[in-house]
């Protein structure tokens, strides 16, 4: 009888046991990576990063959303301070951990798309060495977490292409709809995945009662994110707008565009990535893969018509570093180190990438003090590959870093300014300040002092927390000259002067008495979403 070859995924698949092992020791030196540079960050002065603890204080309203961001990272969040307190480690556990998950799907991955060790070693070597990922997953953020989502969704569809169970698509609607409630990036990935596998063979898939289901389950996920931006008047589109309406985000022409996602995984990296999107798209064994090369296409298109951040595209490239692992193996397959199924068959290429991770690290987790890190990268000519996403001037550290000091500081001034007050003035008084940043600052570092307000994003939802304006302390970048326009007594008492913090984190500290307009009554001209 004739044995006919399949692609189906067995039980005990030896291969599949194989990669998974491997997967799982790469993500074991990733972990072990991550952890240990937010431990040393943490023994030579880096503070909690301004997100990090805006999400923290996230998590302490719990909502299915916020203005700029969803509601995964405030969970997130909450298990991260349930498990570890406030180590600042301990918060960044959860993020570091993804980021062993993006490097274990990437293996998978490389597996899934008839890739060998050699394959899935050089991809996840790729992945391990790219300095953003390495960025993303050394601070509590979202961001981290988006590559689980959206390579679980390529994987399950990739699996039932090989001739796996329908079922997977229940596995897509999960990880798909967990993933628009983590960032919202997720849904014009999700609309360029569709047009792809419409525009090839493979959209067969899509008609199936599994592909509804699939699709109901993330509709199902995602509704109460749908349901709570409608219900505030959708705050979410509103910050997108304002962001555009003020300028806030560097926006970057086509080639500037290509030529930071170059930087952004390390210039070495583009000939693994590179090779794989050109074997998705032209190589004839890489037929049924069409439409992952178009997915990639079609999104790096639409970011670059709406002026997205260019970290935006970053999450979808483990699966072009797994189909580029299988490029190198396929090109390379007459060598003896191909042949042997060695992990590590491409040594010169290999090395070139961690040497580059290694001379590149300081530019993605801040491994070395403020001081070592300037004469570093100025000694190194790194200085303009650390550029902002953002206009704001920054400091003599990019904003990534920069954004790391001056709130212990700031919450030891107004612990000091409320202290000084008579009893009755700190029954009373508000404190007020300008951002997320600020306010997020004495309201997680702080200890016995009234709740900070702010009208800056979701803060401005929270609400005026019952201030009135008879008695506050305020943190802005307003003139005495300007403050007077609103309050009748205004006293500066102290100054947010953080030589590495960010330039408009240079502000004073003011008390003011008597605002002339109720502060909850006045609340609505607070609101500040971008």
């Amino acid at each position: 009888m004739t044995r006919i070859a399949t692609t189906v995924v067995r039980p005990k698949d030896p291969e599949l046991v194989a990669a998974v092992r491997l997967a799982l020791l790469f993500a074991a030196i990733k972990l072990v990576l991550q952890v240990a540079a937010n431990l040393w960050e943490a023994h030579i002065g880096y503070g909690y990063f301004r997100d990090e603890m805006y999400y923290i204080l996230c998590g302490r309203h719990p909502a299915w959303g916020y203005v700029d961001h969803g509601p995964v990272v405030a969970v997130q969040a909450n298990i991260a301070i349930a498990l570890f307190g406030k180590s600042l480690a301990g918060i960044r556990m959860l993020s570091a951990l993804a980021g062993a998950g993006r490097i274990f799907l990437t293996g998978v991955l490389a597996w899934s798309l008839g890739g060998r060790r050699p394959a899935q070693a050089l991809a996840m070597i790729c992945v391990l060495a790219a300095p953003h990922y390495l960025a993303l997953d050394s601070f509590l953020s979202m961001n981290s977490m988006e590559s689980l989502f959206w390579m679980t969704c390529l994987l399950a569809l990739i699996l039932i292409v090989r001739g796996g169970s329908q079922r997977l698509w229940l596995l897509f609607g999960l990880s798909a709809g967990l993933g628009v409630l983590n960032k919202p990036s997720m849904t014009f990935f999700l609309v360029a995945l569709l047009v792809a596998l419409l525009l090839t063979p493979q959209r067969r898939l899509l008609f199936s009662k599994w592909a509804v289901a699939g699709v109901a389950l993330l509709l199902l996920v995602a509704l109460p994110n749908l349901l709570w931006q409608v219900h505030n008047h959708w705050p979410t589109l509103e910050f997108l707008h304002n962001g555009r309406v003020e300028n806030k985000n560097v926006k970057l022409g086509a080639i500037p565009f290509l030529i930071t996602q170059i930087m952004n995984l390390q210039p070495a990296t583009m000939l693994v990535w590179g090779a794989g999107l050109v074997w998705l798209l032209r190589n004839p064994l890489a037929k049924p893969w069409r439409w992952l090369g178009l997915t990639y296409l079609l999104f790096l298109a639409v970011m670059m018509a709406l002026h997205a951040k260019d970290y935006y595209v970053v999450p979808i490239y483990p699966v072009l570093f797994a189909a580029g692992g299988i490029a190198w193996e396929r090109r390379f397959a007459t060598r003896p180190a191909v042949r042997e199924n060695r992990i590590f068959a491409f040594p010169v290429l290999e090395t070139i990438l961690l040497v580059a991770a290694v001379v590149l690290l300081p530019l993605s987790i801040p491994v070395m003090t403020p001081q070592t890190w300037i004469a570093y990268t100025h000694t190194m000519h790194l200085d303009k590959l650390s550029e902002n996403t953002e206009n704001s001037a920054t400091s003599a550290l990019p904003q990534f870093y920069a954004d790391r000091f001056g709130w212990q500081e700031e919450v030891d001034q107004v612990t000091h300014v409320f202290h000084s007050l008579s009893p009755q003035d700190q029954a009373k008084v508000g404190i007020l300040c300008s951002n997320y940043g600020e306010a997020s600052a004495i309201n997680f570092l702080g200890r016995g002092l009234p709740t900070a307000i702010s009208g800056h994003n979701s803060y401005f939802m929270w609400g005026p927390q019952g201030a009135t304006g008879e008695v506050m302390i305020v943190i802005n970048g307003a003139s005495p000259e300007e403050m007077r326009k609103f309050y009748t007594s205004v006293e500066v008492v102290g100054r947010m002067d953080h030589p590495y913090a960010m330039p408009f984190e240079h502000r004073n500290i003011y008390l003011v008495r008597e605002r002339k307009l109720n502060v909850t009554a006045d609340w609505e001209s607070f609101k500040h979403y971008i």
